[in-house]
């Protein structure tokens, strides 16, 4: 098989195209631009464009696929191309399906949690020796790539993003997974740049509730209301399996999880990991798995890359990162770090970075989604709301959107972290909460400052 992409370098299509390579397959790929670690990473595996740009001469009569990532404009010189040709040109979700249509398909959907979930079900089902493939949207320990695809595995572990698959397929990512085992883990309204309304986003979930596969099972959280509506529609043939919050206790800093009268201590916390988890062990109770081998392969379970990982770390503080954006994922996350360390002050810092929590339409979702926090920054660059062609927003936009006393708002990278810097840090923890960098902030080195400074 040869395969060609377009857009090779987004960090869905690069690990894609290294699966590929290592299933066998020809590879070629073109980007306009290549970033780290997708430059290292494609290089090592010697996939890395020889030069930069659209080379129509790369398309040839001899290409079984192309791959069209969604940094590709429409007027691609090299889609063209493949168009003239008559050449398939698959979006990257419809090429994993295709890749797995003949397994058995795991989804894990929602707004928040999917990564987390994914990331559950793939460390257990490696835990215990059970060969699958998968796509999951972060690097994990124990893995050398974020997608995986062979000829024997029988079971496929996706993460199902609601995003649009590609510039000419405007299916979201997960409509075409087709699931044996859904799970949906909460809805709260993000992508405002594609579904404009709440009702338009909710309806992509009420859909891909529709696409579970004939004998297969629905797993949702059962508090989420929008949730609750669409696990109540008669769908014939599927099992429904609601799950909340699993039982635990936090002890001398640790949280502890008791079943059938044995502990297991795990090395994540908060209350949406352990939402997550019994999520996650309902998915893996469809695989065969039962619950006391999934909760004794789960102690070792370190979490996923930037979803409250745990940076550095001093007798007075620790320094966590999380991918959190979106007014839920702050609250949520904020929540288990004050509920986690009760006896330490809580300064909590984000950036506003998305399209959607750019928005000054948007931002009033934000009220009060930080308020366990001691001390609450927000950072965010006028420039990249420039660039991304929004409407101009002010310090007092942000500051009356989050409606929180003492709240502290940045437009300047520098200035937040002089301000960091002044504080004590002794008995504090900081939470850093961004899908970006604070304007290349080394935030690694930061935390090591931090955690010096007390």
């Amino acid at each position: 098989m040869r395969v060609h992409f377009i857009a090779i370098g987004g960090s869905a299509m690069h690990n894609l195209a290294i699966a590929l390579k290592e299933k066998g397959y020809q590879v070629t790929g073109s980007d306009d631009q290549v970033f780290e670690p997708s430059r290292s990473r494609l290089q090592a595996h010697g996939l890395l464009p020889k030069t930069e740009g659209w080379h129509p001469e790369n398309i040839t009569p001899e290409l079984d696929a192309i791959i069209l990532g969604m940094h590709a404009r429409k007027d691609n010189p090299e889609l063209a191309k493949a168009l003239s040709l008559g050449l398939k040109v698959y979006s990257y979700p419809e090429y994993l399906y295709d890749q797995c249509k003949n397994k058995k398909r795991v989804v894990i959907g929602g707004s928040h949690g999917k990564t987390t979930i994914t990331s559950m079900v793939m460390h257990v089902l490696k835990t215990l020796g059970i060969d699958f493939d998968y796509m999951v949207g972060a690097l994990l320990d124990g893995f050398d790539t974020m997608v995986r695809l062979t000829p024997d595995a029988p079971i496929a572990v996706f993460e199902g993003d609601e995003y649009l698959s590609s510039p000419l397929d405007l299916t979201p990512k997960f409509h075409w997974y087709k699931p044996d085992v859904a799970l949906l883990s909460g809805i709260a309204w993000d992508h405002v740049n594609v579904f404009p309304t709440w009702e338009n986003y909710v309806s992509q979930f009420e859909k891909f509730a529709t696409m579970i596969q004939p004998g297969g099972a629905l797993i949702y959280y059962a508090n989420d209301p929008e949730l609750q509506k669409i696990a109540n529609k008669p769908n014939d043939g599927i099992a429904v399996f609601p799950y909340d919050t699993f039982p635990s206790a936090v002890e001398n800093g640790v949280t502890v999880l008791h079943h059938n009268g044995k502990d297991f201590p795990m090395q994540v916390f908060g209350d949406h990991n352990l939402q997550n988890i019994n999520g996650a062990r309902l998915v893996c109770n469809q695989l065969g798995i039962s619950d006391a081998d999934f909760l004794d392969a789960m102690t070792s379970f370190a979490g996923a890359s930037k979803r409250l990982q745990l940076l550095a770390a001093s007798d007075q503080t620790n320094v966590y990162l999380d991918f959190a954006h979106s007014p839920s994922k702050l609250q949520a996350t904020t929540k288990a770090v004050k509920k986690q360390f009760p006896d330490k002050e809580l300064v909590a810092c984000m950036e506003l970075h998305t399209f959607s929590s750019l928005n000054k339409d948007f931002l009033p979702q934000y009220a009060g989604c930080m308020e366990k926090a001691d001390h609450a920054f927000v950072y965010f660059n006028p420039a990249v709301v420039a660039h991304k062609k929004l409407q101009p927003i002010s310090a007092e936009d942000v500051y009356t959107a989050f409606n929180q006393t003492g709240l502290e708002v940045f437009t300047s990278s520098e200035a937040m972290l002089e301000r960091l810097k002044s504080l004590s840090w002794e008995k504090r923890n900081l939470l850093i909460m961004t899908s970006g960098n604070f304007s290349g902030v080394d935030i690694p080195h930061l935390a090591r400052e931090i955690t010096q400074m007390e």
